[in-house]
């Protein structure tokens, strides 16, 4: 941060680091053990897509990567806002398993100099009692932030911030929750595990 950012009471967003997605499993077990929500064996990476043969050979490099785990499958989806996302599913809704194969999908694009394109990652959450939630990751800000969806265009606003108290400890959380974006049944949200298929 800058001395004029400092003194006006700026601060830039934090740097994406992907590997932050790796402590989403063991956030997993404390969010669980607190709340009842339970992984749904469902991620999500969003992102926007270009034209060329470079995304086309991220794309690719990325499914094919996910495709050679025979307990894990994937599906694109467009979400009508100009956005589409990769959805990834674990049969066995291992966490662990999951987050690395949606590493795997953002570090593709990265790695062929998309990242501006990336939006976010999800991963998907369910309750006893119907809910939903995501643990979202936001690719141009580095920080994850909480997204329950209790009804049709219904959030669950205290859970989110209990959800956030909760794991303020384990994950890189956005502080501004005027950036908590409303991801209204978002690919993969409503997803049981092993739901997609591959394409």
């Amino acid at each position: 941060m800058g001395f004029f950012d400092a003194l006006l009471g700026r601060s830039k967003p934090k740097r994406a680091n992907l590997d932050d997605l790796f402590a989403l499993p063991p956030a997993a077990l404390t969010l669980q053990a607190a709340t009842g929500f339970t992984p749904t064996g469902v991620g999500a990476v969003a992102f926007r897509q270009v034209e060329g043969a470079a995304f086309q050979t991220a794309e690719s490099e990325s499914v094919a990567l996910i495709g050679s785990d025979p307990a894990a499958s994937v599906r694109q989806e467009n979400d009508g806002f100009g956005f589409t996302w990769q959805v990834v599913a674990d049969e066995n809704a291992e966490v662990v398993n999951l987050v690395t194969n949606i590493h795997a999908v953002n570090s593709a694009l990265v790695n062929q100099g998309f990242d501006t394109m990336l939006l976010c990652t999800t991963v998907y959450f369910v309750h006893p009692d119907g809910r939903r939630m995501a643990l979202v990751y936001q690719y141009k800000r580095g920080t994850f932030y909480p997204f329950v969806q209790s009804a049709p265009k219904q959030r669950d606003n205290p859970l989110e911030i209990q959800v956030k108290g909760v794991l303020s400890n384990e994950l890189p959380f956005e502080e501004d929750t005027s950036n908590w974006s409303a991801l209204w049944d978002a690919p993969g949200m409503n997803d049981t595990p092993g739901a997609p298929e591959l394409q």
